[in-house]
């Protein structure tokens, strides 16, 4: 037989085995896994895509557009032109802050004025008269002015009432309920006044020495957008900074950051699933085929051509599994879009194709990467194999195909996570519990099996005992099985409750919104007694010192010193420094030692370290008011922005800054209720600056609020598909089950008998398995808290209960639907039928 002959064969013959196979539901049970494999990850995909394009939508929304220039000059109009000449929309913006008023008194704003374009994405909501809360299709109209609801209790002004901006007297014509574009700059956070560019002039507010930031939002999609951004980078002038989507706020980045990882811990966690339903279905196919086999070789064929054979079926079969598997996991992903798209003020968008490609792989490569060493071993039966009947436990299994089939496993989760961390903790940690598992569970079995000849032991727990000793290596691999899936199912109730807990922590509910800044030494201590009587007592004071970074490691830096547009900008303006004597309570020492407080030391922000390229032990030399202030670093640290406490990027010894000049700064939770208590302590004391940044932390929660009911209902389903799995894994048994029971039936016991002793030994089974699935998945869980998502775990109790219930339930469960018709099946039949 020629070798082109012997290809035609080896795929003729894998098209007719497949035929076999199917009539005879031999490939049903792995049918059935891979297409709950590809639908479980395709239409977590599917909606996991359009969720984080919504959430990517909310993240445009605010950052204003999909890019955003700000500049401390008004911004050339070539550069205007140009965006508007490739086809994208464009918005102007100029912010700065200044004193607003009325009869009543003047206060400090931060006003906006607006272009007719403006916003370019819906977002903005403000009231209107009677109406609340409605979406903003453009900014106020020239001569009226939208204002915070914090400035109408400020001012006592109405609806309908005059604002004096400047040299303007503007209408009321709105109070802003929503502004999701809102930056968390000082000068941004104070009661926004929104006013129209074409009264900007008018107000006179832009003189000689105004501290205005002028902005240009644009939007649009594709090559235009990406050409002009190319263009743009280039020519940015000094005081100049262009911002995507990746630049967010460090407060709103790093709830976005949260999101995205946990939305990929539900795909992943989905892949992991995926991964056990098609072994469990693929062993089952290997153990009832090496007769089959063994038989095809005594009639002449050859290794080559039944391992061709072999492959032609299963790619053929995974083909088809998997283009039915990615459609339905659409159309399940269409109901999960009807549940999840009311959370959103606007439609999800359209799904990509991205998340069908990814299901489709994922059936392949899961499908090959478990069936390759199968495939391996049964084209290498022997034709004695008709002659000897072998046991499946005692069957060898070569390591390089399970490796590989790993080795694709990974990347897939990779792929699929677009996490290296997140993959690496959960795929690492699965694997190192199947070992342990194996470990213990052989550990366990064997001291079973001693505990089946000890006197006294009841006849019955006798039978079960050494039905379990009999079949050691097959208890190991249902133990093993068992425990990996209630583990994942574990890891997902312990991330729906004590994960989900943690990160809806990391921004309570009495996260503080208010900042108070500006106060003097001399008013330190009144300040606090003040904060404290009125119920504040949470409310530390801590200094702030202005400096300007003037040399590093004696070498004098200015902006041209960095090609980084972040450094320039942190080099040409002043730091805001502070001292402390301990680690402030949102900050975690990533290297290094804390400060000394007698010496002159300071510890960094990470970030900032790394753009100014400065480590452990280099020397800065800053300039705080004329004088030289000189510090060794000796640690970088990592901030939670996100907990709006007051943090700096720079923490120094106090003795370095013991003569500097210095204010204080606060943040701290106030209530609707305590809104006098601020307004009497700014009477008292004129020179004090409020921020009310509560209007951003409803940006924040409103946008966490989202992701949480996102990822439930996306752990709805991916706990459904976990149930299936598990009860696959004691089908995939069912054979040998049944001929253990049918030999145990001709030595004569009975029914009742039989019962029992299954009972006991699946209580047995299924108690191991999820006392090893609770440990494992308590382990996983704290590590994907810990070092991937960054959030403070707590070790509950409940999983070791749960586990141990739910393994002894699930095992009765699948016992019984295994044993189903088995006990009253005559044994010749029963034997006859797995021959």
């Amino acid at each position: 037989m020629s070798q082109r002959s012997g290809k035609a064969s080896a795929f003729t013959l894998g098209l007719s085995a497949l035929k076999r196979d199917w009539r005879a539901g031999e490939l049903h049970v792995l049918l059935i896994a891979l297409v709950i494999a590809v639908v479980a990850v395709t239409s977590v995909g599917f909606l996991a895509d359009r969720v984080g394009q919504a959430l990517g939508q909310n993240s445009v929304q605010m950052l204003g557009g999909d890019l955003a220039l700000e500049a401390d000059a008004p911004i050339n109009a070539e550069v205007i032109q140009r965006a508007q000449a490739a086809g994208l929309e464009t918005a102007q913006t100029v912010s700065f802050p200044s004193m607003v008023g009325n009869a009543q008194g003047v206060r400090l704003a931060s006003v906006r004025a607006v272009s007719n374009t403006y916003p370019l994405y819906p977002g903005l909501r403000v009231d209107i008269g009677d109406q609340k809360n409605i979406p903003a299709q453009s900014g106020p109209a020239p001569g009226s002015v939208w204002v915070d609801p914090q400035l109408l209790s400020l001012l006592s002004l109405h609806p309908g009432d005059r604002l004096d901006v400047g040299d303007l007297s503007l209408t009321v014509s709105g109070v802003i309920a929503y502004e999701p574009d809102r930056g968390v700059q000082f000068v941004n956070v104070a009661p926004r006044v929104m006013i129209h560019l074409d009264d900007l002039d008018a107000t006179g507010l832009l003189g000689l020495g105004s501290r205005a930031r002028y902005g240009l939002l644009v939007a649009g999609q594709g090559s235009a957008l990406a050409d002009y951004k190319r263009w743009l980078e280039p020519s940015l002038a000094r005081g100049q900074r262009l911002k995507t989507i990746d630049d967010a706020s460090p407060e709103v980045r790093g709830s976005l950051q949260r999101a995205h990882q946990f939305l990929m811990l539900v795909a992943l966690l989905t892949v992991m699933i995926a991964a056990v339903a098609i072994a469990l279905a693929t062993r089952r196919y290997q153990l009832r085929h090496h007769d089959g086999v063994a038989i095809m070789r005594c009639l002449g064929a050859s290794r080559r051509q039944l391992q061709g054979a072999l492959l032609t079926e299963f790619l053929v079969f995974g083909v088809l599994a998997s283009g039915l598997g990615v459609v339905l996991g659409y159309g399940v992903h269409q109901v999960l879009v009807t549940l999840v798209g009311v959370l959103f003020d606007t439609p999800l968008p359209a799904a990509s194709l991205k998340p069908a490609g990814q299901g489709f792989m994922t059936g392949l490569l899961l499908l090959l990467g478990f069936a390759l060493a199968p495939l391996a071993e049964l084209g290498r039966v022997a034709p004695a194999r008709v002659l000897r009947q072998a046991s499946a436990a005692q069957l060898r299994y070569r390591a390089a195909p399970y490796l590989l089939g790993l080795v694709g496993f990974f990347l897939l989760a990779m792929w699929v996570s677009g996490d290296f961390k997140l993959s690496l903790v959960i795929v690492g940690g699965v694997l190192l519990m199947l070992g342990l598992c194996a470990a213990l569970a052989w550990v366990g079995v064997s001291a079973l099996g001693y505990f089946r000849r000890q006197m006294g032991t009841p006849s019955v727990l006798r039978f079960a005992l050494a039905g379990l000793a009999r079949r050691k290596s097959l208890v190991v691999t249902q133990v093993c099985a068992l425990s990996v899936g209630l583990l994942i199912l574990l890891l997902l109730a312990i991330t729906r409750t004590d994960l989900l807990q943690g990160w809806q922590n990391a921004l309570p509910v009495n996260a503080p919104n208010t900042f108070l800044i500006n106060i003097q030494p001399d008013q330190r201590d009144v300040v606090q007694a003040a904060l404290t009587q009125s119920g504040i007592a949470e409310a530390k004071l801590a200094p702030m010192v202005r400096g300007r970074l003037v040399a590093i490691n004696n070498k004098q830096v200015d902006s041209t010193s960095y090609d980084s547009p972040r450094a320039q900008r942190m080099v040409d303006r002043e730091f805001n420094l502070s001292y402390r004597s301990t680690l402030p309570d949102s900050n975690r020492l990533l290297s290094g030692k804390w400060l000394n407080p007698q010496g002159n030391e300071v510890s960094l922000e990470s970030g900032v370290a790394d753009t100014l390229g400065v480590g452990l032990g280099d020397r800065i030399d800053f300039d705080v008011a004329g004088q030289i202030v000189s510090v060794v670093v000796t640690s970088l640290r990592e901030v939670k922005w996100d907990s709006f406490d007051v943090n700096f990027f720079a923490l120094m010894s106090p003795a370095a800054l013991a003569d500097a000049p210095t204010s204080y700064i606060t943040s701290f939770y106030l209530s609707s209720r305590q809104g006098a208590f601020v307004q009497d302590l700014v009477r008292d004391f004129p020179n004090l600056t409020v921020f009310d940044v509560g209007a951003m932390l409803t940006q924040l929660k409103f946008i966490l609020d989202q992701v949480v009911q996102a990822v439930q209902i996306l752990f709805v389903f991916t706990i459904a598909a976990g149930v299936l799995v598990l009860a696959a894994a004691f089908f995939s048994t069912r054979d040998e089950r049944m001929r253990e029971v049918a030999i145990l039936r001709m030595l004569g016991a009975n029914s009742r008998q039989l019962s029992i002793a299954m009972a006991v030994e699946l209580v047995l089974v299924g108690g191991l398995s999820g006392m090893l699935a609770a440990f494992g998945a308590l382990s996983i869980g704290w590590a994907v808290a810990v070092h991937v998502i960054d959030i403070q775990f707590t070790w509950p109790l409940w999983p070791w209960a749960v586990g141990l219930l739910v393994g002894i339930a699930a095992a009765l469960f699948a016992g019984a639907l295994a044993l189903r018709g088995v006990l009253r099946t005559p044994p010749l039949l029963s034997l006859r039928a797995i021959a």
